[in-house]
């Protein structure tokens, strides 16, 4: 039954991939004509509405973790996997309901800032921009590797669908992404990702619901036969019982939410602070819904593969093999597609994110103080193909593995600016130095405690970085000269 040569598609599907992708282009043109200047390009206008900025938001998020990892962790490891889910569930809703509001409003008090630098250099009234420039500096280098690591995944999957080499592909799956953000900027990315997040939740649901129908007897009891660990969220699948370690270190994925750069942007582009409710409605249920899906996969496809005595090589291609076994192929081409957006959907936000990081935070405030809105806008344009030059050169090996680099930027942001963000909307009394000691500290931590491993140092290296720098970003506060506060901290702070 299982045909788990993913190479074996027909013309149907390729032209399902190049309709999905001129419908992409289609929505980068009409963004490009709505984009006048860089406030437009890096945050919309501060336009979206509850829909867009809700589902870019997770979509950029996700990634092919949602299509791939996740699937491939359950068909691995059962309801184990269900933990990081949860995390993550948790730490979407946090997100939205702790963050989103204070930084949409913050961001626009604090001189209209458009990116995470520019808002914690004018929150902390660095008139030098240090933290500006070191902010910046941060989320080039780890998002060089994520977005790296995206356009690993996009060479893949071209290379299956396609059957080019693989450079060949890495190169047309960035040309691809750089072609609409490039031109059209935060819109493009947004309402793009409005159509991904759409088609990633409906491939997930699709798949293991015709997958458990062609099942011969109850998921459960089949599951049962193979391997009862697999239904047991509290043990490995060899049943040994989890540790709190493995507990707590999947749990505190939840945390890096309240420092990725660019699930934050969307905070600061919704159209108002009154439709941050119905966009975090909408958000947490899309994670929920999409999540469970992605567990449901993994879980179907064991039943369905080892109950015929076929094991898959690659547990993160599960989703692939169920599309390809038991879908026609100009349907699976649409679920394929998904993955593409999975892909997509986070690459041309990481992409966003480092050119205004380039253009923004280090070009117009270190080299050309008066560049006019028209002048950064191009600068930007520049580096998000500068960017993406550079991504593709560290993708361009076949063999390369970049999930440390993934966990890292992750771990990195979030223990980095997590702390600092909370702590600039809900304590008027942080300082320049303690944000300074604090986005460090976090950092920090967080390359060397991956570095060590035994005993706690097996617990995921972001739980450590966010309490360190918290910490720090309290007690250096508390001990240097408190901030003199204008008109925007008396009205920003009106509730505190």
């Amino acid at each position: 039954m299982f045909a788990t040569d993913l190479a074996a598609f027909n013309g149907s599907v390729v032209a399902t991939f190049l309709i999905y992708l001129l419908a992409m282009f289609a929505i980068g043109y009409w963004a490009w004509r709505s984009t006048s200047d860089s406030a437009d390009y890096f945050l919309g206008g501060r336009s979206l509405s509850p829909w867009p900025a809700a589902l870019s938001a997770g979509a950029s998020d996700m990634s092919g973790w949602l299509l791939l990892g996740l699937p491939g962790y359950a068909y691995m490891a059962g309801l184990e996997a269900s933990w990081i889910a949860l995390g993550l569930l948790i730490g979407t809703w946090a997100n939205w309901q702790f963050l989103a509001a204070r930084l949409r409003d913050f961001t626009e008090r604090y001189q209209d800032s458009l990116t995470i630098p520019q808002y914690l250099s004018n929150r902390f009234h660095d008139s030098k921009r240090l933290l500006q420039g070191v902010s910046a500096l941060f989320i080039l280098l780890f998002f060089l590797f994520y977005t790296s690591a995206g356009l690993v995944a996009g060479g893949k999957l071209f290379n299956t669908v396609f059957g080019l080499p693989y450079q060949w592909a890495v190169v047309l799956g960035c040309l691809c992404i750089v072609g609409y953000t490039f031109f059209g900027g935060f819109l493009a990315v947004a309402w793009t990702d409005l159509v991904q997040g759409l088609l990633m939740a409906a491939a997930l649901v699709i798949v293991p619901v015709i997958g458990w129908q062609s099942l011969s007897s109850g998921l459960s009891s089949q599951l049962d036969e193979i391997n009862p660990a697999l239904l047991n969220a509290f043990s490995g699948s060899d049943g040994q019982p989890l540790g709190w370690i493995a507990l707590v270190s999947s749990l505190a994925w939840g945390l890096g939410y309240f420092g990725q750069p660019h699930i934050l942007t969307r905070f600061a582009a919704i159209r108002s602070v009154a439709d941050v409710p119905a966009a975090r409605r909408i958000a947490v249920t899309w994670s929920a819904l999409t999540m469970i899906s992605a567990l449901a996969v993994g879980l179907v496809g064991v039943a369905l593969t080892r109950s015929q005595g076929v094991v898959i090589a690659d547990a993160e291609t599960i989703f692939m093999v169920l599309v390809n076994t038991l879908f026609h192929p100009i349907v699976a081409g649409i679920l394929l597609a998904a993955i593409l957006a999975a892909i997509m959907s986070t690459a041309d936000s990481q992409l966003l994110v480092c050119s205004s990081a380039l253009a923004e935070d280090l070009y117009k405030q270190f080299v050309h103080t008066r560049a006019s809105n028209n002048h950064v806008l191009w600068v930007s344009r520049l580096s998000v193909a500068l960017v993406a030059l550079v991504a593709t050169w560290l993708a361009m090996d076949d063999s390369s593995s970049v999930l440390g680099l993934v966990s890292y930027a992750w771990a990195g942001f979030g223990a980095a600016f997590g702390p600092v963000l909370l702590f600039s909307v809900y304590w008027r009394r942080s300082t320049f130095a303690g944000a300074l000691a604090a986005i460090v500290t976090g950092g920090v931590t967080v390359v060397v405690w991956a570095q060590l491993q035994g005993g706690v140092f097996d617990l995921y290296e972001l739980l450590p970085g966010f309490v360190l720098a918290s910490l720090v970003m309290l007690l250096v506060s508390s001990v240097t000269q408190p901030p003199q506060l204008g008109e925007a901290d008396d009205f920003a702070m009106a509730g505190d």
